[in-house]
């Protein structure tokens, strides 16, 4: 099979000439404002299971997506097909659609003197020219890994290794026009382990723009071997009282529903558990979190957002205060404020952390509970009330002792926020927020 990297793919330059004739063909139905995306994705994925072939799939996705604003009305439309005789199609389309939808003062373009004037290359597309049958190769060597680890780890649901490039184009009346590409590559393994009649399951994964940073197919098995074979023996917990450690991989999800909360969404609609927060101190001094959108080959960055406003650097949270939202155009004016260029949502978090690593957390910690996944959606947006499933260690003195299971540990976010005793060195890059472990001073663990 041909390599991933030379197989037909539209160029930047194609996707701005079909923007160029989708917005043409609104201006010539009278529009006063339209917007035009279009995207071409393609990608290879190959999963293994016990030594042989289980999945091979290959991608190739094309699409444009015309908005037209016509006296505050707003009409939308889509297609897979990018013929100029389907583009057109759409385009009436949308532009009927506006005439029978509702008005809404505050649709329409961002600023035009908002626009991205300068589309830094932010080193974002690096194409993995990979094989079907070296895709295949490297999941099987992924999982082999994993299963020779421990005899203990007993069977698997496989090993995946994707690749994928997409080329985005957007443009719009104010005469913006941009595109780029990037792309996105993982190698993942998923393996069960068992003692005593008992299963766990665990995985880990690896991800990156650029397939030389990805970490080697047989480090990723034996990780996630080690991780199942840790869970062996677990047991519940009385319920109690305890300070909680948040690895990164769930940190940066107990961080993400104070994101999700300063949404403009949130804030417009009054759903909200940090409503009208701006100015009010929702963390410790020492917690600060930073956009950076422009960081090299970072999951997340972007030189412009979904409406082809500029990013930038900037606080939302210094020292533990609330500076600003995270807002599209729409939810800015719904708010009586300017854009926050989150059109499509925030460019990678950064959450700074202190000298300590996980290790140093945990002796910190001292008696508590070390949480390595959480399971369910226990989490009400509006209240703050926080309530998961967790799975992890319980820690003594310093040192982890056994495995947990069938525990719940609940609070309320603006309070454990407030409860944060520091935030580890150990940050993990593989997403759009980067934190390292969190250690809360205190939560209730709902246990037997």
């Amino acid at each position: 099979m041909e390599k991933l990297a030379r197989r037909e793919s539209m160029g930047q330059e194609d996707l701005e000439n079909i923007v160029r004739l989708a917005l043409d063909e609104a201006q010539k139905h009278g529009v006063d404002q339209a917007e035009v995306a279009a995207s071409h994705d393609i990608g290879l994925a190959a999963t293994a299971r016990l030594g042989d072939v289980e999945n091979l799939e290959y991608t190739n996705d094309r699409g444009i997506g015309i908005t037209v604003y016509k006296d505050s009305c707003k009409g939308s439309a889509s297609t897979s097909d990018i013929s100029a005789e389907a583009i057109r199609e759409a385009v009436a389309k949308a532009c009927t659609f506006a005439e029978v939808t509702a008005s809404d003062k505050y649709a329409g373009l961002a600023d035009a003197e908002l626009m991205c004037s300068d589309i830094k290359d932010l080193d974002l597309d690096h194409p993995w020219t990979l094989e079907a049958a070296d895709a295949i190769a490297i999941a099987i060597k992924t999982e082999a890994a994993a299963l020779k680890f421990d005899k203990r780890v007993s069977n698997s649901e496989g090993a995946t290794v994707s690749a994928n490039r997409g080329s985005r184009a957007y443009g719009n009346t104010h005469g913006f026009i941009g595109s780029y590409s990037r792309t996105s590559h993982n190698i993942t393994c998923i393996v069960l382990a068992e003692a005593d009649g008992v299963m766990q399951r665990d995985y880990y994964y690896t991800a990156s723009r650029d397939p030389d940073d990805l970490w080697k197919p047989v480090t990723v098995g034996e990780t996630a071997a080690r991780r199942v074979v840790s869970r062996l023996g677990a047991r519940k917990i009385k319920t109690t009282r305890a300070p909680v450690l948040f690895v990164p991989e769930t940190a940066r999800g107990f961080v993400g529903h104070a994101i999700g909360a300063i949404a403009g969404g949130a804030q417009y609609r009054r759903s909200s558990f940090l409503l009208d927060a701006i100015g009010e101190k929702i963390f410790p001094d020492f917690v600060n979190i930073q956009e950076r959108p422009h960081l090299a080959k970072a999951m997340a960055s972007a030189p412009y957002d979904a409406e082809g406003v500029a990013t930038y650097d900037r606080e939302i949270v210094s020292d533990g205060v609330l500076q600003s939202y995270i807002l599209s155009s729409y939810s800015a004016r719904r708010l009586g404020l300017t854009t926050t260029a989150n059109a499509g949502g925030a460019q990678n978090l950064i959450v700074p952390g202190g000298a300590k690593d996980l290790d140093s957390l945990v002796q910190e910690m001292g008696t508590g509970l070390l949480v390595e996944e959480l399971i369910g959606q226990g989490v009400n947006g509006v209240t703050g009330d926080y309530s998961r499933g967790a799975v992890g260690h319980w820690v003594e003195n310093g040192e982890i002792q056994y495995p947990v299971h069938e525990v719940t540990i609940a609070g309320n976010l603006r309070d454990l926020y407030q409860r944060i005793i520091a935030i580890g060195s150990d940050q993990d890059t593989r997403g759009g927020i980067r934190c390292g472990s969190v250690l809360v001073g205190e939560m209730t663990i709902a246990g037997a």
